[in-house]
């Protein structure tokens, strides 16, 4: 059964850091284009990065650039997000997703976990 699970997250006060970390099996990350997305209450699902299935290269929305990082040990099947200079907009519940292609991510993801909650707060 093919399934994904986070963990990590938190509470953290703005300027912190924090990471997540997700497990995946019954499926090969290498077939899949793999990444986070998040969604904050009332908004649509934002794609945080993805690392495409085509190039291997990692693809991050302009709000996280350059303050999130994507890391993935494919042969364990795992990946996670290093997350540093939190804002309070970056407070949402945090996905792990597999998906046929990045553009997929938020809308048509393949495998998808549960969610972890990263609160940005003082």
């Amino acid at each position: 059964q093919e399934q994904m699970v986070e963990s990590g997250g938190g509470l953290v006060q703005p300027g912190g850091s924090l990471r997540l970390s997700c497990a995946g099996s019954g499926f090969r990350f290498d077939d899949y284009s793999i990444g986070w997305f998040r969604q904050a209450p009332g908004k649509t699902r934002e794609a945080v990065v993805c690392i495409s299935s085509d190039d291997r290269l990692a693809y991050y929305g302009d709000a996280v650039k350059d303050r999130f990082s994507i890391w993935v040990d494919a042969a364990k099947n795992s990946l996670g997000l290093h997350m540093k200079d939190l804002k309070e907009d970056d407070a949402a519940v945090y996905y792990c997703a597999a998906a046929q292609s990045c553009h997929l991510l938020t809308t048509g993801a393949t495998f998808w976990g549960e969610g972890n909650q990263v609160a940005v707060s003082t």
